[in-house]
């Protein structure tokens, strides 16, 4: 890529990155809106396992002739949807959990003996390989991008709640159990999406870390969300536009930058920055 660019030639000359351009741009958005959700009810672990158990459908596919995706897509809804039956308890399991990772990978790996010749695909699935998605892909994505986004609109009240009051809301007669059901669902979703970009070692850098980072910098969960999916947004694409120039991964660029606006969010905040948010409060 590097010596494409070096030719001076425009990035979105090349197909293959109107194409990046668009996967990296659907999957950030739904990542920075489910990615505040997760961060606030405290289950980032568990968002982690899903990418861990995703690998396992994906190699498991491969084994049986079928896409990747859709490995990862029925893998870690089933995962997300079990998760989601263990309710409250999921937040006491993180041992349980961490060796349902070690397996996971275990049996991706034992399927990945079996078809040495996905190797590459192996790689691809840890590290992503956002410029080898194609435009059928991109469809898919978008697809599942809407239907997570449209589930998350229609439970986020009663979840937002349960989230933030839980007792208070069980009382009101919410069900926790049902709506962290419904959220673990859209977690694995957004998990199998964000694979396709970042890879599943990498996922936090879109689903964690640009949520994490508009917490620090907003208390509203409204604008959390907006500044969430933005930057999430500016780091996918400009990692993208990074890789072009420099040759280096993608997903290196992207788990770089979020890195970074996290860390940024943690330095002392300069006079007039508290005195903006003391205003705000007024």
């Amino acid at each position: 890529m590097a010596r494409m660019a070096t030719r001076g030639t425009p990035v979105f000359d090349y197909d293959f990155m109107r194409t990046a351009f668009a996967a990296s741009g659907i999957v950030a958005v739904l990542a920075g809106f489910v990615g505040v959700f997760l961060v606030l009810r405290g289950q980032t672990f568990a968002g982690h396992a899903l990418s861990h158990v995703g690998f396992t459908g994906a190699t498991g596919a491969f084994l049986v002739g079928i896409s990747p995706l859709w490995g990862l897509v029925l893998m870690t809804t089933a995962a997300g949807l079990a998760m989601g039956m263990m309710g409250e308890r999921l937040a006491q399991r993180d041992v349980a959990i961490g060796m349902v990772l070690a397996l996971s990978l275990g049996f991706g790996l034992l399927f990945l003996h079996f078809f040495t010749a996905f190797a590459t695909q192996a790689t691809s699935l840890l590290f992503g390989n956002v410029l080898a998605v194609d435009v059928g892909t991109v469809w898919t994505l978008l697809a599942l991008g809407l239907v997570s986004l449209a589930a998350l609109a229609v439970i986020s009240r009663p979840l937002l709640f349960a989230s933030l009051q839980p007792e208070l809301a069980e009382a009101k007669g919410v069900s926790l159990r049902l709506y962290s059901v419904l959220f673990l669902a859209i977690v694995a979703l957004a998990t199998a999406e964000c694979t396709q970009i970042v890879g599943v070692l990498l996922v936090f850098s879109l689903m964690v870390g640009p949520a994490a980072a508009a917490q620090r910098l907003t208390s509203g969960v409204g604008k959390g969300v907006l500044l969430s999916a933005g930057l999430a947004l500016a780091e996918a694409w400009l990692g993208i536009t990074l890789a072009f120039y420099t040759d280096w991964p993608t997903s290196f660029w992207i788990a770089a930058l979020s890195a970074a606006a996290y860390l940024l969010t943690t330095l002392p905040r300069p006079a007039w920055w508290r005195g903006l948010q003391t205003l705000r409060t007024l």
